[in-house]
């Protein structure tokens, strides 16, 4: 029974200390992105902005459910950007039930009278959800180019103007923004995942980029080019990511997603812990689905080099980590008497001392997150480590709850996309 017990323990300490491998190649490449400022100098350099006739024609889809509070404010934003007229268009994506609906209505016809197309379409059902809205809407998007936006983004007036003429490059699929957040001192709750998705939306994104690995669209303030997802297959609504999953289904068919961190999108983060728990049951388990679906087409790829394959496999297997630390709290009392009942073992016990990299590694990686930062002034150490020792109380609270949600995705047991 001890061998079991030390198996399944070694086995979850693996995994973490392979993710934190890859999360320290993440933070060389990222640093070395942020020295060079790589992305910013290939923004300017980009080919200037094309105006009239020759702009790219863009469809802006906006997919919303019961969004009463913040739907005009979107299309609001959308209707004031800095791009011609005559080359873009609204699609409002609306799967409501309540009198958002008629907001939108009244809103859209507002827009209309300014020469900007607005289109409300309505489904009798929500099937696929947020991926079968954008499905639906796709064969009547008269763009070359799809933009997407969550109903509780702000999308700042430039935001065409800053993406579209990456598309000059065909091989490019998707140009993906950098989330911001416009309640981000609300709460100590919004201070902590601005915290976590300030380190994705940074030495993740970037990190990936730079070292040529595979990113992911984050499901809103992207732009994709319609062809990508037309050849990738479009829009599947059998996973609850469904923005991870055809980034992945793209990627492999040779598509490249850019990541402009130059670029913010300004949104509003769940300021509730029951939204913030849902929100997060959805990624965690979108994830392990997007996992089961797409791992073993990455690793049986052969035009994708060894280093792309495990950056890949851990990206895809990253909410396994719930799974990880759940084994390690339920095992860590027999652990304990296996450690001074059986000699025999002192010698594991003691090569297990390399796993507080792990641990060094995580508060570096978090640092680097934070210090580099789009904030004025230093980097205040002391406020990092609050933010830091909150975010992993609030992880190791909400590991069981993930932890189920990761275990329903691995086994394939569907739930409707909640926000």
């Amino acid at each position: 029974m001890e061998k079991i017990i030390l198996f399944l323990y070694c086995l979850a300490l693996l995994f973490i200390l392979g993710n934190s491998l890859v999360q320290a190649n993440l933070i060389y490449h990222y640093l070395k992105s942020y020295r060079r400022r790589t992305d910013l100098v290939h923004a300017a350099g980009a080919e200037p902005f094309t105006t009239g006739a020759n702009a790219p024609f863009v469809t802006v889809q906006l997919p919303i459910y019961n969004e009463l509070y913040v739907i005009e404010r979107l299309m609001e934003a959308v209707a004031s950007f800095q791009y011609p007229k005559d080359r873009f268009e609204i699609q409002v994506l609306d799967d409501s039930i309540d009198a958002t609906s008629a907001l939108v209505a009244r809103k859209a016809a507002e827009i209309r009278a300014r020469g900007i197309p607005v289109h409300h379409r309505r489904r009798n059902n929500r099937a696929g959800f947020k991926a079968g809205a954008l499905a639906a809407g796709l064969p009547d998007a008269k763009g070359e180019l799809v933009a997407i936006f969550d109903a509780d983004f702000v999308p700042t007036p430039d935001f065409l103007q800053k993406t579209v003429s990456y598309f000059k490059d065909p091989v490019i699929g998707v140009v993906q923004a950098r989330w911001e957040h416009l309640n981000e001192t609300y709460s100590l709750l919004t201070r902590v995942q601005a915290f976590a998705l300030d380190s994705h939306f940074s030495v993740e994104q970037q990190g990936r980029q730079t070292g040529g690995y595979f990113i992911n669209f984050n499901g809103t303030a992207g732009i994709w080019r319609k062809a990508c997802i037309v050849d990738a297959g479009g829009w599947h609504s059998d996973t609850l990511t469904e923005d991870l999953d055809l980034s992945y289904r793209a990627q492999l068919r040779g598509w490249k997603l850019h990541y402009l961190e130059s670029l913010g999108a300004p949104a509003e983060l769940p300021v509730a812990m029951n939204a913030f728990k849902t929100q997060q049951f959805r990624w965690t388990k979108g994830a392990a689905e997007c996992a089961r679906k797409n791992l073993l087409a990455v690793l049986r790829s052969k035009s994708l080099t060894l280093g792309t394959k495990i950056h890949a496999s851990f990206h895809l297997m990253n909410s396994f980590l719930f799974i990880c630390l759940v084994v390690m709290a339920l095992l860590s009392l027999p652990i304990l008497v296996i450690k001074h009942e059986y000699v025999q073992y002192a010698a594991l016990f003691d090569l297990a001392s390399v796993f507080v990299l792990s641990q060094l590694l995580l508060v570096v990686f978090y640092w680097v997150s934070f210090a580099t930062g789009r904030r004025k002034g230093h980097a205040n150490f002391l406020e990092f480590l609050q933010r830091f020792l909150l975010f992993l109380s609030i992880s190791m609270g909400l590991s069981l709850h993930n932890a189920i949600a990761v275990l329903e995705g691995y086994l394939g047991r569907k739930t409707p996309f909640i926000r």
